[in-house]
């Protein structure tokens, strides 16, 4: 039987720090199961689960004129390969300049009370209730003429995390992501929905096999517009990827040096500054119901606002804006120093609240002329000083009037600063669970309300589907 089976993650965390001989040492193992389900035409096509370890040992080592860092990964690491991978990230710092966000590694007793158990794992067993309700809705669709495209995929990576210094943590982290395709048997038309779960207990196929439906009725009637602004409606997947890459771009340390739309005229950052009228508060929390994250610094290498000093640092709630105005910037230990602002890592999930009670449907209903949008995709950076974005819609932009979808446009390239965004919104629904479209492979434990702008930029119209 191989060491990868037969060592527990702990004791390969255990045994990589009592090899080492640098001044402080953190080292992280990542015990990562997968299970996936994948379909097109209505039927089922491949399924799979996959297992794997990456261990991490960051290595730090004091001389006269500061502490330098050596950072080494490798995957399915066994007992026998450990010394070299150590001496590799001790020989990494030595060979490496003082770090610019040294700091003493985090001290304490702390250990998490499963830390010397065995790893989380997912299976097959995962889907034991959603696979049939997914051929039920194959069924459903095949009847109703249309054609079923997608995957699921459910991961858990149990992360070991210990220091030279005494912390010995864990956090289990499952991920799990559906996305659906329905098609026309010609392939004209096509409208798309995802979701994000946990453990898959609380998706519907049939339900989504459902809105499918009702929108590739309405995209039967196709009609043209041309650029230019247009009252939109944003549904929360779309607000998602928007605002999820406006925290990527909160550097604390980047607003303090001028470089962001974070950044006040004149120097220092807006922090404190109104950027909305509407009540919202854009926040993140570690134990946030069903959007639960690690509750520590977890951090595989530095940069930007991110460094390997501050890994087991716990992690609180925290509110980047709070009801309209912006109160925190991401922030390392270090970058917090040079900036003057508060200590506030980046945590892994985001949810915005606006105080609004309204579903999608209802914001329909209560629209005069507008757009309303599926998604978004390709969003790329034009700006960093606006946070001018680009981007293209996908799968479905419907003409609303008078309250009623009356059929489906074109696509549009759009230009947006999610900033500005929030600014010019005027209506924010109810927060809900929502998969981000584009940023899903890298960022899925998002809540988000739909919003109402009553003048989005739709800049060229797009020959995208």
């Amino acid at each position: 039987m191989s060491a990868r089976v037969t060592t527990k993650p702990h004791e390969i965390v255990e045994r990589a720090l009592a090899l080492s001989r640098a001044d402080g040492c953190v080292v992280i193992a990542d015990e990562q199961s997968t299970a996936n389900l994948r379909w097109a035409g209505n039927s089922l096509t491949t399924n799979g689960v996959t297992r794997g370890r990456t261990l991490t040992v960051i290595a730090t080592v004091d001389g006269v004129e500061g502490t330098a860092s050596g950072v080494v990964s490798r995957s399915a690491v066994t007992v026998d390969e450990l010394e070299s991978l150590v001496r590799a990230a001790e020989d990494a710092a030595r060979g490496a300049g003082p770090a610019e966000d040294a700091q003493p590694l985090v001290t304490g007793v702390a250990e998490s009370p499963e830390f010397t158990e065995a790893p989380a794992e997912t299976s097959s067993a995962m889907f034991a209730d959603f696979a049939p309700a997914l051929g039920e809705a194959f069924a459903r669709a095949r009847a109703g003429g249309r054609e079923l495209y997608g995957f699921a995929n459910h991961e858990l990576v149990s992360s070991y995390l210990g220091t030279s210094t005494g912390l010995r943590l864990r956090h289990d982290q499952p991920n799990g992501t559906l996305e659906l395709n329905a098609k026309s048997p010609d392939r004209t038309r096509s409208a798309w929905a995802g979701r994000s779960t946990r453990d898959f207990k609380d998706v519907d196929p049939a339900a989504l096999d459902a809105e499918l439906a009702v929108r590739l009725g309405w995209a039967e009637r196709r009609l043209e517009l041309p650029a230019g602004r247009y009252e939109t409606l944003l549904p929360p997947t779309a607000v998602a990827d928007l605002l999820i890459y406006q925290l990527w771009s909160a550097s604390g340390r980047d607003a303090a040096e001028g470089r962001t739309v974070f950044s006040r005229p004149g120097g220092g950052t807006r922090a404190g500054e109104r950027l909305t009228g509407l009540p919202l508060s854009l926040r993140s929390d570690p134990n946030e119901p069903g959007l639960e994250s690690a509750p520590f610094v977890i951090a595989h290498s530095s940069g930007g606002d991110r460094s390997v000093f501050d890994n087991g640092l716990p992690l609180t709630a925290t509110d980047w804006v709070r009801e309209g105005e912006l109160n925190r910037l991401t922030t390392s230990r270090h970058s917090a120093a040079l900036s003057g602002l508060p200590v506030a890592p980046a945590i892994d999930n985001l949810i915005l609240d606006g105080g609004g009670d309204r579903s999608l449907e209802e914001m329909v209903s209560a629209t005069g002329r507008g757009l309303l949008l599926t998604c978004l995709w390709y969003i790329r950076e034009v700006d960093p000083a606006t946070l001018l974005l680009t981007g293209l819609t996908r799968d479905g932009v419907y003409l609303v009037e008078d309250g009623e979808v009356v059929g489906e446009v074109n696509n549009f390239r759009f230009n947006e600063s999610p900033v500005d965004l929030l600014g010019r919104a005027t209506e924010a629904g109810r927060t809900e669970k929502t998969l981000p479209r584009e940023w899903g492979d890298w960022f899925t434990r998002a809540a988000m309300p739909a919003l109402r702008v009553p003048d989005f930029h739709m800049s060229s119209v797009s020959q995208g589907v």
